[in-house]
């Protein structure tokens, strides 16, 4: 989707503001919806943080010096201090214990106060918000200053309808065994999940007052935008239509919003590795050779687990599979370097270690690439689907095991690693929950192999990915909705200014 030449066509474009969650996966969907509205005529303003600032600086360059698009990108401060966190703790990846988690949505509302100053004072005033909805203080503030809202909901329509089912049937109150498998009542697609895999924070009773906050701005809201697209998940668009009583857009995948090379590499954050050396080692190898390992931002497997992933790459890397593995574990680990550095030289040739950030989304692009093994994040996940690559699944938290429902038994473009339980169930001592390096190995091979059942897993990806670039094209389902965004946020101002 490309409108940057008539982005400035509008003598009276609509403004928009952005407000994303201060997570690393909430804030990379969020710069590519600033990348789109700008592109598509809208004036956006993208509120954040210093800290978080400075780590999507990349994309604020690329935005604001080589696309040029309408996009102003506001630092206001962030207060840790005052809730006692560590000073410069503005994102969920930079906090070092699950007590500090309260303290941090705490201050997450207090900078609610610092943003309502700002859209009190900004020029020209603003015609929509659209705002995570983890950060539930947005609606008060949209309220208190007539601005319409719109709830950005990053996971897959597929996770948020099954987290609205099970919220509207009271299923996780009536069930005891975390661990026995159920049907998600009115789903489109009957899947079976564990409660322990879709109890997310918003269910657990101190949990509660949060939760009814992030509920009440949900239905205040004016509707829903969602990184999806219609073709893909049309049966849960609908039904989620239906539920809810109000619009929803979806205008992804998203990341097809990073068209050049260098805006590929740089989303998120700086890569940890040199591309031109990342890409020439690709150049290198076979069509369809190469499996790519990473489980995100935020999942961090222990050394018991690591040593697992390395025996079960190394042993099927030896039947000419290549790999390119995400280790962020050793940046802060010396047990973990110690043993990579040894893992590495066992396996030179055959795979490349990358330690903190890769430039995934340039990776998945790549023709060498034939498999990759995710956490099932909806960015990554998507990111996948966009660029027509076949998934080994390795759910760990979160919207992560719906979101492998979906991959492996609706949308069959996927293996399960075998991950049964969350990883805070995982036993690092006793070995409990721990997938093993013969599993590792046998998905890999299973992914990568082209036999029948292989050849149809990526003959399914690929049409997959030529529908998520058509509807991303002018004219396509996504492309619609984008432009249908920006109209409502002119007309709904209009409206509540005439009811005023």
């Amino acid at each position: 989707m490309d409108g940057s030449s008539n982005c400035n066509s509008d003598p009276n474009p609509a403004h928009i503001i952005l407000i994303p969650f201060m997570a690393q996966g909430h804030m990379i969907p969020m710069v590519d919806v600033a990348r789109l509205l700008a592109s598509s005529g809208a004036l956006v303003t993208f509120i954040t943080t210093p800290v978080n600032a400075a780590r999507i600086r990349p994309s604020i360059d690329s935005i604001e010096n080589s696309q040029r698009l309408p996009v102003r990108f506001v630092q206001l401060p962030f207060h840790s201090a005052d809730v006692g966190l560590p000073a410069g703790c503005e994102n969920v990846d930079l906090i070092s214990s699950p007590d500090l988690f309260k303290p941090f949505m705490k201050a997450l509302s207090l900078f609610g106060e610092q943003v309502k100053l700002y859209l009190t004072a900004t020029n020209p005033t603003a015609d929509c918000i659209i705002f995570d909805s983890m950060n539930s203080w947005v609606g008060a503030v949209a309220e208190s200053l007539n601005i319409p809202h719109i709830i950005f909901h990053g996971p897959s329509c597929f996770y948020i309808l099954c987290a609205h089912l099970l919220k509207k049937h009271q299923v996780l109150k009536r069930i005891d065994d975390d661990y026995k498998l159920f049907k998600v009542p009115e789903l489109p697609e009957p899947v079976e999940v564990m409660k322990a895999q879709v109890m997310s924070l918003k269910d657990r009773p101190e949990w509660e007052k949060e939760s009814e906050e992030i509920y009440k701005t949900e239905k205040s809201a004016c509707g829903v935008v969602m990184n999806t697209f219609e073709e893909l998940e049309k049966s849960s668009l609908d039904k989620f239509r239906k539920e809810i009583g109000k619009k929803v857009w979806p205008i992804g995948p998203l990341s097809l919003a990073n068209k050049d090379l260098d805006s590929k590499a740089m989303r998120g954050k700086a890569s940890s590795i040199d591309t031109g050396l990342l890409l020439s080692w690709l150049d290198s190898k076979a069509p369809n050779s190469v499996m790519f390992v990473s489980f995100g931002s935020l999942s961090r497997n222990p050394i018991s687990q690591l040593v697992q992933i390395g025996q079960g790459l190394e042993s099927a890397s030896s039947s000419e599979l290549s790999f390119i593995w995400v280790v962020k574990e050793a940046e802060n680990s010396e047990e973990v370097e110690n043993w990579l550095s040894e893992f590495e030289e066992r396996t030179k040739g055959m795979g490349m270690v990358i330690r903190g950030w890769a430039p995934q989304a340039m990776i998945l692009g790549h023709v060498a690439l034939g498999g990759f093994m995710t956490h099932c994040g909806w960015n990554s996940t998507f990111e996948a689907i966009a660029a027509g690559v076949v998934m080994a699944t390795w759910p760990r938290f979160g919207d992560q095991f719906v979101n492998e429902r979906l991959v492996v038994d609706v949308l069959r473009i996927g293996v399960a690693v075998g991950a049964k339980v969350p990883i805070f169930y995982v036993d690092e001592m006793s070995g409990e929950g721990l997938v093993k390096g013969e599993e590792v190995r046998k998905v890999v091979e299973k992914v990568m192999t082209i036999d029948e059942e292989g050849e149809e897993r990526r003959k399914r990806a690929k049409e997959l990915r030529e529908k998520a670039r058509k509807a991303m094209e002018e004219g396509g389902s996504s492309f619609e909705n984008l432009k249908r965004v920006i109209q409502f946020a002119k007309g709904e101002k209009k409206a509540i200014g005439m009811k005023l």
